[in-house]
């Protein structure tokens, strides 16, 4: 009689090693004893409670957890409610309602959008068109799917973008001829394709609401306004020289294993001519969202349509779709639940870090060290610290914690407020660290081409050339387009 012998599994050294240093972490700084008070400028002083420190404790915890995936990233996204409850750092109610916080319900919407565009066949027609106009060099494929993603993200949402092109890059990279197997030309795909909608969105008002929040604290702060256009004439050439940066790096980086995809070009010509005339169901979704995104676009126009909540607004796209039987049960169970649960735990870390006044903290704390540094280190010493924040956090809250402190400083340096608003925002738009740190960086995750590891190694040159960025544009770019950058 045989006996069968069980298989010892591996164990993977690494995972705990990285599972128990987050967890270390946190224990060090959640029993560690009170920390110094924050001072700003004008001298006030702000005290980090108890639950602030807890909160920074988390912060590690989960950062730790995100960047080496030592569980699915949904899971460390649900730790992050699970550890406020349980230590009380915000009460359950508190931090679970962010779960579902309109934010969250918002991408659940995009990847809604993105599901009816591929299985009505949507994507896969405006794939073969691009691809029948940019043709078979993989470099070219890479340039005209990131010059669509920045276009797109000057009239709508980079969240919506994101959704729209990631079932076309799909579409696009099936054609690659490798399947679903991980390759440098999809990690490429769709890590520059999250880089980019960052990159476009900073153009315009329409791409994100940090903006107009942005706007708003100028406004408040200065008695000055920054009109749409004015934005735009600022950041468009920025945006785009960030576009082709980027494209250049994903190009150093994750260069294709084929320089060209023989007879591309005509297979996708093929492809779109077998598809047919265009169907009821893709006329009907196409409508439908195109609806949406005409009214979200309108919100930055118009005042009375500016009261209807963006995720509202989305989400009855997708009641519509179950409504008219173009999704059902099946789709519904197919949603990426990963994902949303990602992004409710980002929402829960970030909030928890505003209220307990953890993020104010740590702004006041950074910005206070350079308060009488060389005005140019300020500004780069606050957009580093922006830049660090968003990946963590709401853009909109790195924006709402740091902008009021450094435009208190900024007279005292000599700067020109206008310059300290235009560098936040530039930084804010550009997470390229953290999965957590925009939804076009979960979307693109789905796609399984990379690990939040990999994500991680890429958006450190990434970063690197952002910070390099904002300091050409602060003493040339800006400069040269009559921005004052130093007060008068």
């Amino acid at each position: 009689m045989s006996t069968i012998q069980a298989t010892p599994s591996k164990i993977d050294f690494k995972r705990l090693f990285f599972l128990f240093l987050g967890m270390f972490l946190f224990t060090v700084v959640y029993y560690a004893p009170p920390w110094p008070d924050a001072v700003d400028p004008m001298g006030k002083t702000f005290v980090l409670s108890t639950e602030g420190k807890a909160a920074i404790a988390l912060f590690l915890l989960a950062g730790t957890w995100w960047v080496f995936e030592v569980l699915p990233i949904g899971i460390t996204g649900l730790t992050i409610g699970v550890v406020q409850a349980l230590f009380f750092i915000r009460p359950a109610s508190a931090a679970f309602k962010d779960f579902m916080d309109p934010s969250v319900l918002f991408i659940f919407g995009s990847l809604v959008i993105g599901m009816v565009f591929t299985k009505v066949g949507i994507t896969k027609r405006m794939a073969y068109k691009m691809l029948s106009i940019v043709g078979e060099r993989t470099s070219m494929i890479y340039l005209g799917c990131f010059v669509v993603t920045a276009l797109l993200t000057h009239v709508m949402a980079h969240t919506a973008v994101a959704a729209t092109m990631y079932p076309l890059l799909l579409s696009i990279y099936a054609l690659y001829g490798e399947g679903d197997r991980p390759t440098k030309f999809g990690k490429g795909l769709f890590i520059g394709m999250a880089f980019i909608a960052g990159a476009g969105s900073i153009i315009t008002l329409l791409g994100a609401a940090r903006g107009i929040v942005a706007l708003g604290f100028y406004n408040e702060i200065t008695g000055n306004e920054i009109t749409f256009f004015e934005l735009t004439y600022y950041m468009a050439p920025v945006g785009w020289l960030m576009v082709f940066m980027l494209w250049g790096l994903i190009m150093v980086l994750f260069k294709p294993e084929k320089s060209s995809i023989v007879g591309l070009r005509e297979k996708a010509r093929q492809l779109s001519r077998e598809m047919g005339p265009i169907t009821r169901n893709e006329i009907i979704s196409g409508s439908i969202i195109l609806s949406v995104i005409v009214f979200l676009s309108l919100q930055s126009f118009i005042p009375v349509l500016a009261q209807f909540n963006k995720a509202a607004v989305l989400l009855v796209s997708t009641v519509l779709f179950f409504i008219l039987k173009i999704l059902d049960i099946k789709d519904l169970e197919d949603i990426p639940w990963n994902i949303v649960l990602l992004f409710s735990g980002a929402m829960s870390m970030g909030f928890c870090l505003w209220q307990t006044g953890a993020a104010e903290w740590l702004a006041i704390n950074w910005l206070s060290f350079f308060q009488n540094a060389h005005w140019f280190v300020f500004i780069l010493a606050m957009a580093f610290f922006v830049m660090v924040m968003t990946n963590f956090i709401m853009n909109v809250a790195a924006i709402a914690i740091s902008m009021p402190v450094a435009l208190v400083v900024a007279p005292y340096l000599g700067m020109a407020p206008e310059v300290v608003v235009f560098a936040c925002l530039i930084t804010a738009g550009m997470p390229f660290l953290l999965l957590v740190g925009a939804a076009p960086n979960a979307i693109a995750y789905n796609s399984k081409q990379f690990t939040s590891g990999e994500f991680f190694a890429a958006g450190i040159p990434a970063s690197i050339l952002l910070m390099a960025l904002v300091a050409l544009a602060v003493l040339l770019i800006w400069p040269l387009l009559g921005m004052p950058v130093l007060a008068q």
